[in-house]
């Protein structure tokens, strides 16, 4: 059996809290943690486990009935809990984006390293069945070279919603939209096609005044046979639209899944492909589906990783190249010029202290309130479907 500590007890912690659920003849979740214990308390009633709770993570993460660490906090503490974590020799999962800087999620993977601990990511967009099946897809080459990418991480946030503390400056959150909410969509494209090696992006705030970050940004990938990505990270989007298009030479597919192909007429226009359509919709359907979706799907490779039956999917390194694509985001966009890939130790956007100096501040951050009254949020468009 499998003993689990939620550190944080927050929206996300919920997700983590089911997800482990989910396996409880594998795991169990004995501690939670937060700075708020009332909300520890109230997420083990409302599930009905007995479990410790502690105001401390470091309580948390040392005590002996603690095989695994689940971190749910705000970016910014998200080094600091993982590595206290896997001091103590303790297994850590750690909740998007995996850390603020592309040096905090060095001294991670180097504490992973170090202890002979596993160090996961999240990211459960992986774990939907669309995404998983178009990836082997992509990688058969039945559809032939992506020629173009599109990924769309159109969310709507409200004014309220940077009026949580730890919400609206780049030192709390280490970013806006762009690395906290087109992460998983980042992700998913750079899993998909690999890192590129330049990106040209802009950014802006055009809807929340009690935030310094981003609310929109654009970026555009680049990659060494020729192809280009697009990416935009939005939370004005009414509807959250959300998608992953690739064009490639055969046909367009996406998530969510369809597929679409064209043939020349004899003058270059487009006419209708059925017979490739037909071809890629076979393959789609007859590829098998995975047991667990989404968070579920991933902390089950996690108990597996740690049970010794299966390789760890999205390790740590992993989750530092999507944020070493993010702070490639954030270089262009504040330098107005093409970033290449690798991002060096001595970049400006390695390191926290140096990339928030960097950064440029849409708006002062005025507003101020502990917690909200409602726990309820959204995931926006189903990936899987």
């Amino acid at each position: 059996m499998i003993r689990v500590a939620i550190i944080g007890s927050g929206a996300v912690a919920e997700i983590h809290m089911q997800a482990f659920k989910a396996f409880q003849d594998r795991c169990e979740v004995r501690v939670l943690a937060d700075l708020y214990p009332e909300k520890a308390e109230k997420l083990a009633g409302n599930h009905g486990i007995s479990a410790f709770v502690c105001k401390d993570f470091r309580e948390a993460v040392s005590r002996d009935d603690v095989d695994l660490v689940s971190v749910c906090l705000p970016p910014s503490a998200h080094a600091e809990a993982a590595v206290a974590a896997l001091e103590a020799g303790k297994h850590v999962v750690v909740e998007k984006p995996m850390a603020s800087s592309l040096g905090e999620c060095d001294a991670m993977i180097q504490a992973a390293r170090k202890n002979g601990r596993l160090l996961a990511s999240i990211a459960q967009n992986r774990y939907k069945i669309p995404m998983m099946k178009i990836k082997k897809i992509l990688e058969s080459g039945t559809a032939g070279r992506v020629l173009h990418a599109t990924a769309n991480s159109s969310w709507w946030r409200g004014q309220s919603y940077y009026d949580l503390w730890s919400r609206g400056t780049w030192k709390a959150e280490g970013g806006g939209c762009t690395l906290n909410h087109a992460v998983h969509h980042i992700d998913l494209l750079r899993w998909a096609l690999g890192m590129p090696e330049e990106v040209t992006a802009v950014f802006t705030n055009v809807n929340h005044d009690n935030s310094e970050t981003e609310d929109l940004s654009i970026a555009i990938l680049r990659y060494p046979k020729g192809a280009l990505a697009q990416i935009t990270a939005s939370i004005v989007d009414h509807g959250e639209e959300q998608e992953i298009v690739f064009q490639t030479e055969r046909a367009r597919i996406s998530v969510p899944w369809r597929v679409r192909a064209f043939l020349p007429l004899e003058n270059g226009f487009p006419r209708e492909d059925p017979d490739t359509e037909r071809e890629l919709q076979g393959l789609y359907d007859s590829l098998p589906d995975i047991p667990y979706e989404g968070h579920p799907g991933q902390i089950d490779n996690i108990l597996q990783a740690i049970e010794g039956k299966s390789p760890l999917l999205v390790d740590g390194k992993e989750g530092r190249a999507t944020l070493e694509l993010i702070m490639g985001i954030y270089k262009s966009a504040v330098t107005r010029t093409p970033v290449k890939f690798p991002l060096q130790k001595g970049d400006p956007m390695y390191r926290k202290e140096t990339m928030l100096d960097l950064m440029p501040r849409f708006h002062q951050k005025t507003r101020n309130i502990e917690n909200f009254k409602t726990s309820t949020i959204t995931l926006g468009r189903d990936m899987g479907r």
